[in-house]
């Protein structure tokens, strides 16, 4: 599949786009200390369903991280009181990890953190908000279609 090549257009709305991530980045890692949350730990409890335990091989694999990094994040998040490891009822060479009461409650938290658009975002009008919307919407369908060579 060829693409067309990229406008000047493209390249300033891109380089808007990463400054407004990179800007709410900033502003929720700020929150999730008051968590006393990484962001690494609060993408952890995300990827944690309160109704399914998941193994830590599956939740590195979600973070697109080795299996070691994720045992250091576990055991904080463990220790916190957030998550417990179990063993699998099939293989009890497997740990899955279950989050606790708290650890819902705070997973929670982070997901409403997550979830808060920027103060610039919610100042447009509602009008240009959907306009937005339905731009990005075709720009991740558009992603997600593609296929890399």
């Amino acid at each position: 599949m060829t693409t067309k090549p990229a406008t000047e257009a493209a390249r300033e709305a891109w380089e808007l786009l990463s400054l407004v991530a990179k800007a709410k980045h900033g502003v929720l890692t700020a929150r999730l200390a008051e968590l006393d949350l990484t962001p690494v730990q609060a993408h952890a409890l995300r990827r944690l369903d309160p109704l399914r335990p998941l193994a830590m091989s599956a939740l590195a694999e979600a973070l697109y991280c080795h299996a070691s990094n994720v045992t250091g994040i576990v055991d904080r998040l463990e220790s916190r009181g957030l998550v417990e490891r179990t063993p699998e009822a099939g293989d009890r060479r497997v740990r899955t990890l279950v989050l606790t009461p708290e650890g819902a409650v705070v997973r929670n938290k982070v997901i409403e953190l997550s979830s808060e658009p920027p103060a610039a975002l919610s100042a447009l009008s509602r009008s240009d908000q959907r306009a937005l919307r339905d731009i990005l919407r075709r720009l991740v369908a558009d992603e997600t279609t593609t296929v890399s060579p």
